[in-house]
């Protein structure tokens, strides 16, 4: 069974940074890829940033080009998400998911998802 856990979330002032951790465990894919999602009061939620196991390939959305940064470690079991100069719109649940497909920012590609992380930020 696929199992993800997202941590690292919080609260910061406008400009200031976080970063999020995701470890994933059961995943038998060979190849695969750990998107980040986020959803904020009231909206859709929205694909943010994806990387597929390899490292290879990673993709993000115009919203946060630039201010944040996806890596994974050397043994491929956790996803970090670097976020920086946050801005107030930033603030969501952030989520994590695996996909057996490539790197998408598209949530229905997506088949096992973690709790989510709340990420709040104030101007």
């Amino acid at each position: 069974e696929v199992q993800l856990v997202e941590s690292g979330g919080g609260s910061v002032q406008a400009g200031g940074s976080l970063r999020l951790s995701c470890t994933a465990s059961g995943i038998t894919s060979a190849d695969y890829a750990i998107g980040w999602f986020r959803q904020a009061p009231g909206k859709e939620r929205e694909g943010i940033s994806c990387v597929n196991n390899n490292g290879r390939h990673s993709w993000y959305a115009n919203s946060v080009k630039g201010r944040f940064t996806v890596s994974s470690d050397n043994a491929k079991t956790a996803v970090y998400l670097q976020m920086n100069s946050l801005k107030p719109e930033d603030t969501a649940v952030y989520y994590c998911a695996t996909s057996k497909r490539r790197c998408s920012l598209q949530v229905h590609l997506y088949e096992h998802w973690g709790q989510g992380t709340q990420v709040t930020v104030s101007s």
